[in-house]
């Protein structure tokens, strides 16, 4: 399977001594018993299919966080830290209907619009804490 999570869990401890390849793209018995070698000596061998796959789910994953302005990345770290629309609105020196104004804005780039089964608040700081790499204690920092 061209599957990015498979290929992720993997290579996650390196990429020396595996190889993901794809049954249905090994057409020649040489190609597969040239890949054996390379992994024998300690190289890798990754499917440029596979490569894609991973590729397009890191697009995806950043993509996410990078569609948010400065001010959304600041409501939104203040957010994970548990704080109240008016604590956010008192701690970035804002109105408390401009706080508002940039979480709805943040969920619709988040697509977290018109869920309504999740909590989008909840669902919105899980996703900045998994791909920002920010501690909530610190705030808003580089990714």
């Amino acid at each position: 399977h061209t599957d990015a999570a498979w290929a992720l869990e993997l290579f996650a401890r390196g990429s020396e001594r595996r190889a993901y390849l794809l049954k249905e793209r090994v057409s020649e018995p040489a190609q597969l018993v040239s890949a054996v070698r390379e992994v024998a000596g300690g190289g890798s061998v990754v499917d440029p299919k596979v490569v894609e796959a991973l590729m397009a789910a890191n697009i995806r994953r950043r993509s996410a966080l990078d569609q948010l302005s400065q001010r959304e990345l600041e409501v939104l770290a203040e957010i994970a830290q548990g704080k109240s629309n008016a604590a956010v609105a008192s701690s970035l020196y804002l109105s408390l209907r401009a706080v508002e104004k940039h979480i709805n804005s943040l969920f619709a780039k988040l697509g977290l619009g018109g869920e309504t089964d999740v909590h989008r608040r909840v669902k919105a700081v899980l996703l900045y804490l998994s791909e920002s790499g920010n501690d909530v204690r610190g705030g808003v920092g580089t990714t």
